[in-house]
């Protein structure tokens, strides 16, 4: 039995003489909620696209839980669950009746038990009998789930799966998405949208191009993040004067910002008892040091800047 739920070795896409996706490998381990980040265009739908065989591979291997997807194909889908794109479903039809539906094509047996409890994992009990023509969009997104779990699948394979969400949508699709991750079920997702994908993943990946750039856990970035100068804005009485006292007493410290009665300061962690010494013995009041946080979006633009810098040279 493998240590993954899905290991990807060079995918490689090509449509005449053009490179869609360029010797990508990844791996996700089990349990874990993997994404796939990168702007629109830049190959990750075309990489999700050949992972669950909707479309041909011009090179590399997929394995799913240890199942190759050439050699054991019939094992190596029944491993795997997907949503690419908007699910679709009979609008005449209630929720139950199209999982009943879903079940059937199974290549496993799933039960009337298994349909009840992918109901409840998803939340949608109160309205499972309703027809899915009155479902709103992140009703039936979570309807795409509990299709795409019913056979318990080892990985479950999610495109773009927000899109349209509003936010108590989004919120309640990562709290599911979480569930699964914690009960074994491993998930790779992919997205554009940093700021949530900060929020769900454990690893992420950034293509560019069709080409994978870089891979780290979120854990890794933010240990990176507090070895590097940090950023604090600083509420106080008197910026101008602070600003002044930082430039004579403490140079090495930047302001880069400065707006009505808050400095944002560049510095290091120990340095941030030293500006609040300096301020308070200069009759300068302040009201709050707040840590200003480097986000995805700050590590993703960073490594993406480097990436083109290093392609220029």
């Amino acid at each position: 039995m493998s240590h993954f739920a899905l290991e990807v070795k060079s995918l490689t896409k090509t449509i005449g003489k053009k490179t869609i996706v360029d010797d990508v490998s990844f791996k996700v381990e089990k349990g874990e909620i993997f994404g796939l980040l990168g702007p629109n265009g830049a190959g990750k739908t075309t990489i999700i696209r050949m992972i669950v065989s909707l479309i041909n591979r011009s090179g590399g291997t997929v394995m799913v839980n240890g199942n190759d997807l050439d050699q054991s194909f019939t094992e190596a889908m029944n491993e795997l669950g997907a949503i690419v794109e908007n699910p679709e479903f009979y609008k005449y039809l209630s929720g139950y009746k199209n999982l009943r539906h879903y079940a059937r094509m199974a290549q496993s047996e799933v039960t009337k038990e298994r349909i009840n409890e992918v109901t409840e994992l998803v939340g949608l009990e109160k309205a499972i009998h309703d027809k899915v023509r009155t479902y709103s969009l992140g009703m039936r997104q979570r309807l795409g789930v509990a299709q795409a779990i019913l056979h318990k699948p080892s990985i479950l394979i999610l495109d773009e799966p927000t899109n349209g969400l509003d936010p108590q949508g989004i919120r309640e699709f990562r709290d599911y998405l979480r569930l699964l991750a914690n009960q074994g079920t491993s998930v790779l997702v992919s997205s554009h949208l940093l700021s949530e994908m900060q929020l769900m993943c454990d690893r992420f990946a950034i293509i560019e191009y069709g080409k994978l750039i870089h891979i780290s856990s979120m854990h890794e970035t933010e240990i990176l993040e507090t070895k590097k100068a940090r950023t604090v804005e600083v509420e106080i009485s008197d910026p101008i004067m602070a600003a002044k006292l930082l430039a004579e007493k403490l140079p090495d410290i930047q302001v880069t910002s400065k707006k009505d009665a808050r400095l944002t300061i560049s510095l290091r962690r120990e340095q941030i008892p030293l500006i609040n010494k300096l301020f308070v013995e200069n009759n300068v009041d302040v009201y709050e040091i707040l840590n200003v946080k480097a986000t995805l979006e700050d590590r993703f633009l960073e490594i993406t800047n480097k990436d083109k810098k290093e392609q220029m040279i």
